[in-house]
């Protein structure tokens, strides 16, 4: 596949932030290849890469293995010039990591928490977790880049705060970067959950696709568009909140949102969790039934496959819309992975056009349940070690 890498601009010269980026993607490793991709001097190379140097992101190391003449200086990116802070805020579990510049995971830990707590009660508990955490790796003191944050529904990237979470009462409108004040003063970025695990799946296999959807579906359903390689949030940030959309198979049966008849009610996991409720099975989670599902049970697997028969529905129009080249399924329904697929793979093939699902793959999350927390942590690093924010923080 071809190389997305926009091309450097000719005029004005590559900044530090792009000889940076070369760097740190594993393009050059040495001065003389910076020189013959950017066009620049030797001068001009000598002082960016002095300038990185010193901000503590690229370390230049003797070459021990040539064999002859003076050894090139190699370049690297010193992924242990800091940290990152990450958090996966879930109705019921939230996934925390601390991570390195490279993305990764230095210490994880999992907080269990009480369905409907608000941000007041639980943020405090995360921020202590991370501390925790950032003690158990020894690296307190160092440097915090920045700190991802991740949320169901649809989130005010802007402001940092959650803008329309059906199941996340009491959350909508609460900024939560200041519940971070005494931990860090690093910036404090904010996503939908979605959104982030696909670029947790982009950031692994950036050079295997550019076109991608991927569907969350655990308690709610959501899902991460990237197009062009680009992640697409849309005006408001509600690209990809399908779950309340009308479906002929929903029809008068009640939402959580208030309303009625929306694909949430029969393939939510909060729906199917309801089904089982209702016929007095004593299940509390859509994990439940997953596991229910997978030790066989006949009506959990019925239910989790005709949840993906449902989402694959709605999906076939995407599928017809975008064109993408991967749909990846993550989520708590992922772990019946077999069972939801048949249902899903049913419909979006039934459903979209042959040309859109010619080439079309399906496949699970690469990082399972750590998806969202990694994808989190990615958010922050394309931000913080962007070409841009570098020859920001060089005063350039």
């Amino acid at each position: 596949m071809a190389d997305m890498r926009p091309p450097l601009p000719s005029a004005p010269p590559a900044t530090a932030g792009e000889i940076f980026a070369l760097v740190r993607d594993g393009e050059a490793d040495t001065r003389a290849e910076l020189g013959k991709i950017t066009g620049l001097s030797r001068s001009a190379i000598a002082s960016r890469v002095a300038a990185l140097t010193a901000l503590g992101l690229i370390l230049e190391t003797e070459d021990t293995q040539s064999t002859g003449g003076r050894p090139p200086a190699r370049l690297s990116f010193d992924v242990d010039a800091g940290i990152v802070l990450a958090a996966a805020i879930g109705r019921s579990r939230s996934q925390l990591g601390v991570f390195t510049l490279g993305g990764e995971f230095l210490a994880n830990d999992t907080v269990d928490q009480e369905i409907g707590v608000g941000p007041s009660e639980l943020m405090p508990q995360i921020t202590k977790r991370l501390e925790a955490l950032i003690d158990d790796t020894g690296r307190l003191g160092h440097r915090i880049l920045g700190v991802g944050l991740s949320i169901p529904g649809t989130a005010d990237t802007a402001r940092g705060c959650s803008l329309d979470s059906p199941i996340m009462h009491g959350w909508d409108g609460v900024p939560l970067a200041p519940f971070f004040a005494d931990t860090t003063s690093a910036p404090v970025f904010l996503d939908n959950d979605a959104n982030v695990m696909v670029l947790a799946e982009r950031r692994d296999n950036h050079t295997h696709f550019n076109d991608a959807l991927l569907v969350k579906a655990s308690t709610g359903l959501g899902a991460g568009i990237v197009a062009g390689g680009v992640l697409q949030r849309g005006s408001l940030g509600a690209a990809g909140e399908f779950g309340h959309t009308k479906a002929a198979a929903a029809a008068g049966v009640a939402c959580r949102c208030g309303d009625s008849g929306c694909l949430e009610a029969i393939a939510g996991g909060w729906a199917l969790v309801r089904a089982l409720q209702n016929q007095g099975r004593s299940v509390g989670h859509i994990r439940g039934v997953v596991d229910l599902a997978i030790s066989g049970d006949p009506e959990a697997r019925r239910l989790i496959r005709d949840s993906g028969r449902h989402i694959g529905e709605t999906l076939a129009g995407a599928v017809n819309l975008l064109n993408p080249e991967v749909l990846i399924v993550g989520g708590d329904m992922a772990k019946a992975y077999d069972i939801f697929v048949a249902g899903l793979r049913e419909t979006v093939y039934g459903n979209a056009t042959a040309l859109a699902t010619r080439a079309l793959t399906i496949q699970a999350t690469t990082h399972g349940d750590h998806s969202g927390v990694i994808g989190s942590a990615a958010m922050v690093l394309d931000q913080v070690l962007s070409a841009r924010a570098v020859d920001q923080a060089l005063g350039a």
